[in-house]
């Protein structure tokens, strides 16, 4: 029986420059980094408050084909790629800080039936959606 998710995967240009990005200007803490065979890196880094959650960061290549991989770098230089949901306590001073730090927001923060959303890119073109959360039923859809 599935008991939880443990870990989801990001594609990212440089581990290095993500692993900092998503530490220094996310909070986010490093979990592991590691090399492994034939160059392979392992690197993952987790929130604060919810360790039992990895990000990997990987560089797109083997065992990927190479046109996919080559298409994954297209949509990365274009910021077409879908990242991860961040929940927020305070979406405008979230994005604040994080605008002060140097981050690109696509979206301001905006009411939302499920909360008040802002949208940025990583260092790596991956789109990140902070939500700060409220109650809501399916009619605030409507």
């Amino acid at each position: 029986m599935i008991t939880n998710i443990s870990i989801v995967s990001v594609f990212v240009k440089d581990v290095d420059e993500s692993k900092t990005f998503y530490t220094d200007v996310l909070g986010f803490a490093e979990k592991d980094d590691i090399t492994l065979g034939e160059g392979y890196r392992w690197c993952t880094v987790v929130h604060p408050s919810q360790p039992e959650l990895q990000v990997h960061l990987a560089v797109p290549g083997p065992p990927l084909a190479p046109e996919l991989v080559e298409a994954i770098r297209r949509s990365q230089d274009q910021g077409g790629m879908s990242g991860v949901g961040l929940n927020v306590d305070d979406c405008q001073k979230t994005y604040e800080e994080l605008s002060a730090k140097g981050v690109e927001f696509l979206q301001p923060p905006s009411q939302r039936p499920y909360g008040t959303e802002a949208l940025c890119r990583d260092n790596s073109g991956n789109w990140l959606v902070l939500v700060q959360p409220t109650e809501y039923t399916p009619a605030d859809f409507t």
